[in-house]
């Protein structure tokens, strides 16, 4: 059995494709239209094409947008992201303006940082 995918709720699929991929790096795997307005977008690491894919998934439903606000307001991230220098990246984000609720910093072994994805999310990432 393996990870091929994960879901992360998004307010808005363009703006998050837009973020995801112009500011973050991510390469768009799969784009299908599905039903009224919606589509499948999926998302894979450069460095790792035939990878786990990310689901943008669209928080229409009640639940889905209640749960993504409610991680959001408590400041849990929804998912973390491993990097190979955590300053590194912090760095490169921050020119990007994009926005820390945790700056690069380290907690025991682990180096990591989180920030706002712009699309209702807190995103992890840390050092591998």
């Amino acid at each position: 059995m393996e990870i091929i995918a994960n879901s992360i709720f998004v307010e808005n699929q363009e703006e998050a494709l837009q973020f995801y991929t112009d500011v973050l790096g991510f390469e768009k795997k799969i784009d299908e239209p599905v039903g009224e307005g919606f589509r499948w977008l999926t998302l894979v690491s450069p460095n790792q094409p035939e990878g786990t894919q990310l689901v943008l998934e669209p928080n229409g439903n009640p639940i889905a947008s209640d749960y993504q606000q409610r991680l959001f307001e408590a400041n849990i991230p929804i998912t973390m992201f491993g990097v190979t220098d955590v300053q590194q990246e912090y760095q490169r984000l921050s020119q990007k303006d994009v926005k820390f609720t945790v700056e690069s910093t380290t907690m025991g072994n682990a180096k990591m940082a989180i920030f706002d994805d712009t699309c209702g999310n807190l995103i992890q990432m840390i050092e591998q």
